[in-house]
């Protein structure tokens, strides 16, 4: 091999060498490196832009016959119904992006809730350290002399049970200490209220719905809305909240 054919060769490797991407171990120094330009060609967007349909247009306007040139009509028509979908277009998106704002809104707004009570159409409610009291509301169709009001734990089992005035009818206020039948505070967990009374001389489960503490607000999505994070129970939307109370 000539010298000068020996010198070329070594030109050529040196080159290739120092195209390559090579890595010196140190994050920070190999981040910026520049990307290798991908061997994958870029996704042709098949959409049809008002550019492209003008140029369409354009093009069938000079190659019309001209004897037989395209009605003025057809051509408003084929104008109006592309200015249509585009409008359209543009319409969902500004409902997209309106609906993000009001979710944003919407979870900002319920932020105040935290820290409070919320009723909830749940039976179910959490004892813990913060909060060793359960408090909810029996719905009544008419007034029941007497209402049994029992607690269950996570397990089904009675935990304590008492009998509260429901002569007044409608929404009855109900309460419970937290504690068991022989006066000791029980476990933390969640506890169920059953409410129970004669209705019409028969003997019904009487709908109840629980106080929950929110703890935190989850943005959520443009159908659920704002979601009220509640200790011990887990998230409910807000639109499903019943009531606010301080305590």
């Amino acid at each position: 091999m000539s010298p000068q054919t020996a010198q070329t060769t070594q030109s050529n490797v040196a080159a290739a060498t120092n195209t390559e991407q090579t890595m010196t171990g140190n994050p920070f120094l190999d981040g910026l490196r520049l990307p290798e330009e991908s061997a994958v060609p870029e996704p042709n967007n098949q959409e049809l832009t008002q550019e492209d349909f003008f140029a369409l247009l354009s093009q069938q306007l000079s190659m019309q016959d001209p004897f037989k040139p395209v009605e003025n009509d057809q051509m408003i028509q084929q104008m109006a119904s592309f200015s249509t979908v585009d409008g359209i277009t543009k319409l969902n998106e500004e409902i997209v992006n309106l609906n993000a704002l009001t979710s944003s809104s919407q979870a900002l707004q319920a932020s105040g809730l935290v820290g409070q009570k919320v009723l909830i159409p749940s039976d179910t409610a959490h004892i813990s350290a913060e909060d060793t009291s359960m408090k909810g509301i029996i719905s009544t169709p008419e007034p029941v002399d007497s209402i049994t009001v029992r607690i269950e734990d996570e397990k089904g089992q009675l935990v304590d049970t008492y009998t509260v005035d429901g002569s007044a009818g409608g929404n009855i206020d109900v309460s419970w200490d937290g504690l068991d039948k022989n006066g000791e505070p029980v476990a933390e967990g969640n506890y169920t209220f059953k409410a129970s009374g004669k209705v019409d001389g028969t003997s019904e489960e009487l709908p109840v719905s629980t106080y929950a503490h929110v703890t935190s607000v989850s943005l959520g999505t443009a159908a659920t809305g704002a979601i009220l994070n509640l200790r011990g129970v887990g998230g409910i939307k807000i639109s499903d909240v019943l009531a606010v109370s301080e305590t």
